[in-house]
């Protein structure tokens, strides 16, 4: 196991490298260049002017260069200063990040629990009233995209039950800019969780253990609990893991949708106005959390399988 985990380790840095450079290329291509040169100074700028100024900040050195002192300065901490926020970087994105998880914690909390039990309770008796009701359910689910959710839970409240009053402008937490957007992104994930669910538990109740256990006489509950439970998650543990890269490219649509000031409006508002540094830091922080929960995911799923541990 522990060759297992250094295996992994070794090819989520390198594999790290490789996407962050592709972003730092990306993100200092010429126009991009130009355009925050224009930004941070005056529009009417002459060609010279902009050149001059791109010579100054640093922005001629080579590319390389350039990638190995921003990403040694971003190990000790120091990622840069925001053009955008006219603040440290670590200053801007610390705050942000911590909105963000906590609404990405509400978001499993309120997903996870629910989307269990949907896929076993309809994965229990395939082909039932009950497992198509909440097939049903689940597809429409994750078939309807985050935007058009959260629109229509817009209208709902605001419209209809007047609840909504108002955006947040200090990225503080209130029902409009809170518990919609984790509504929102819960609802749509928690379909596909649940069909993965259900399809576990299906193929569990056919096993030939299963079988044996009905033959000796267990009832109906004692077989789904003390035998096909266990066994029917560890598909879906996967799959639970893996939300989280989802929940990051979720949060950059409903965060802007719902005016809450968290990682994904930030990356946004990076986008927006070319704020280099801070662009760059925000792509390194999604990078780190898809391949840890990458490395989570495959550590907990060798652990439930024993099968994986032995090869």
């Amino acid at each position: 196991m522990l060759q297992f985990i250094l295996r992994r380790l070794a090819v989520m840095i390198v594999t790290m490298i490789c996407l962050t450079l592709v972003v730092f290329y990306l993100v200092n291509l010429e126009p991009n260049l130009k355009k925050l040169a224009l930004e941070q100074n005056n529009n009417r700028m002459t060609e010279e002017a902009v050149e001059s100024w791109l010579v100054k900040e640093g922005y001629r050195r080579p590319l390389l260069e350039r990638y190995a002192e921003w990403m040694g300065n971003a190990v000790t901490g120091d990622f840069g200063r925001s053009t955008r926020f006219r603040k440290p970087v670590a200053e801007v994105l610390g705050p942000r990040i911590g909105y963000t998880g906590t609404l990405m914690f509400w978001v499993m909390i309120t997903m996870v629990p629910a989307a269990l039990l949907i896929g076993v309770l309809a994965g229990m008796r395939e082909g039932s009233k009950t497992d198509r009701s909440l097939s049903v359910v689940s597809i429409a689910s994750t078939a309807t995209p985050e935007y058009v959710s959260g629109i229509l839970f817009t209208v709902l409240f605001a419209s209809w039950l007047g609840v909504l009053k108002g955006v947040s402008k200090a990225g503080g937490i209130n029902f409009n800019n809170f518990a919609l957007p984790v509504m929102t992104m819960a609802i749509y994930g928690m379909g596909y969780i649940a069909r993965m669910t259900r399809a576990s538990m299906a193929e569990v109740m056919t096993a030939q253990y299963i079988r044996t256990a009905r033959l000796k006489g267990l009832s109906f509950r004692a077989q789904v609990l003390r035998h096909a439970l266990r066994n029917a998650l560890i598909a879906p543990f996967t799959v639970i893991m893996l939300q989280f890269p989802w929940l990051l490219t979720g949060v950059v649509i409903v965060e802007k949708l719902f005016n809450y000031k968290g990682f994904g409006w930030t990356l946004v508002e990076a986008a927006d106005n070319n704020d280099i540094d801070l662009l760059l830091s925000c792509s390194l922080v999604s990078v780190v959390v898809v391949l840890l929960t990458q490395l989570i995911s495959d550590i907990g799923y060798a652990y439930l399988n024993p099968r994986i541990r032995v090869n």
